[in-house]
Parts: C-alpha cells; sequence; structure tokens
C-alpha cells in the first residue's frame, strides 16, 4: 500500500512539471547530468522549489558562476604559479578588521562530528588554529608544506589546534552508506602520531561547498588553503600553494602573537 502511494505520488510530481507554464520553464535551469559530482541533496530540493522564483534565480546564478569556472581554469592557473594563488600575509590581520572563518561541519574517521573553528571566549579555549584545506588529493604536498613545519614549531604547546580538512562533494560519496565505508577506510590509514601535544587531526568534510567557498573566495579546487585562526574564530592570517620560507616564518611569526594576545 505504501509502495503504491509512493508510485502515485512520484506520478502526480511527473504531470505537475509537465505541465508547468511556459514563463516557469524558462526560469527553471538546466542541470548538467553528466557529472553526478554536481548534484547535492540540497540542490535537488531547490531544483524542485518551482513556485520560489527566488530559489530558482539563485540556483541559476550558481550554474552560471559554476559554468564560467571549471576544471581547466584551475589547471591552467597550475601552470601558471603553481597553486600559489596569492602571497601570504606579511603580518597578523587586525581583530577588527578580521573576518569569521564560516562555520564548516567536519567528520572524524571514527564518524564523530565537530563544527569547525572551536572558538571561545573562554580561558581554555585554543589561541590558535591552523585550519589547512584540500579540495582534492594534488594538494595533499601543498598542505603538509605548512602544517609540518607548524607543529614542529608547536607542538608542545596547549593554546594551539592544527586541523587538516580534506573536502568530499561527489553525491555518491556523501551518501550515508558509502560515507560510512569511505571513514573506515581512512579509519585504518590513520598516520602515525608524534610525540606532541598538538596532533595532526585530520578530518572530512561531506556535501555541498559551493557557498563555503564563496564565503572564503576559493576558485581554484586543485591548491591547498591555509587559515590561521583565533579563539573567536576570526581569519588572522592566510595563505596557499606551497609554503616558502618567508611564509612560513609568516605563519609561525602570527601564531605567537596570538599565543600572547590577551
Amino acid at each position: 500500500m505504501l509502495r503504491l502511494k509512493r508510485v502515485l505520488s512520484l506520478r502526480n510530481a511527473i504531470h505537475h512539471v509537465r505541465n508547468l507554464p511556459k514563463q516557469e520553464d524558462r526560469l527553471i535551469p538546466a542541470i548538467p547530468l553528466r557529472d553526478p559530482s554536481q548534484w547535492s541533496s540540497k540542490r535537488f530540493l531547490d531544483i524542485y522549489q518551482f513556485g520560489n522564483k527566488e530559489a530558482i534565480e539563485k540556483e541559476r546564478a550558481r550554474l552560471k558562476d559554476e559554468m564560467n569556472r571549471g576544471y581547466f581554469a584551475d589547471i591552467s592557473e597550475m601552470k601558471q604559479h603553481g597553486g600559489k594563488i596569492a602571497m601570504a600575509n606579511k603580518i597578523i590581520v587586525p581583530a577588527m578588521t578580521a573576518m569569521k572563518f564560516p562555520a564548516l561541519e567536519v567528520s572524524y574517521p571514527d564518524g564523530v562530528s565537530v563544527k569547525l573553528p572551536i572558538s571561545s571566549a573562554k580561558s581554555d579555549a585554543p589561541k590558535a588554529s591552523v585550519l589547512c584545506l584540500s579540495f582534492r588529493a594534488s594538494s595533499q604536498a601543498m598542505v603538509d608544506s605548512w602544517s609540518m613545519p607548524f607543529l614542529d614549531a608547536f607542538g608542545q604547546s596547549k593554546s594551539v589546534q592544527l586541523y587538516e580538512v580534506s573536502f568530499i562533494d561527489s553525491w555518491l560519496l556523501t551518501r550515508n552508506p558509502i560515507k560510512k565505508i569511505l571513514l573506515r577506510i581512512m579509519r585504518k590509514s590513520k598516520p602515525a602520531e608524534k610525540n606532541n601535544v598538538v596532533q595532526q587531526q585530520i578530518v572530512y568534510s561531506f556535501g555541498d561547498h559551493y557557498y563555503f567557498r564563496k564565503e572564503l573566495k576559493i576558485l581554484n579546487l586543485l591548491t591547498g588553503y591555509i587559515y590561521l585562526v583565533d579563539k573567536l574564530g576570526r581569519i588572522r592570517w592566510q595563505g596557499s600553494g606551497l609554503a616558502t620560507p618567508d611564509e612560513l616564518s609568516s605563519l609561525l611569526s602570527c601564531a605567537s602573537f596570538l599565543l600572547e594576545e590577551k
């Protein structure tokens, strides 16, 4: 009986779509079906908000933006500057002008979820957090060029955190059964921990990250991005690509400043 109701409901929905007015048809964007990684549950629902013109226009703007910026544009940039989108900050960003790092839900390999950045005004909150963002496996070496020296410098500090965030936006891999299997595999490949107070916390973010990337103005998905965040979740320093000696020195000095900041 339940299955029959679902079939009838689906048939009614299809009938409704076929009989939409011509004007509404023009408002509905054409979605590329060849690449399932372009889909997410959130986008799927938005598309079927046929009576919501604002949602439709928002989706159209997004598709136009994504079509204007493709994989080959990322490759071209990588050839030009090797992933160095911009030179890292030389000095720390003043607290009054620093923007907040967008809230991001991540999962540990054991399935536990938390929201980054970990921020609080309490005295026991970490004073400095480094968030290393990687959207493709090709950027792992870039992330390591920042995270390893940072751990060597601040590995014994109780006021510092380091997160390496891998983004998984494939529609298939974000489905719960596949997601659980993927996390189980990642748990088995956990890197050996050093004898440090600060550990290399590897986490994963599943789903649609388009608007998260928009907030941080992230365009190229082939490079790595590094953010130094204070205890209130504000971005006080940022870098990208492979670390240079001068940029590493800048990151370490800015982190030291945050540890002394009151």
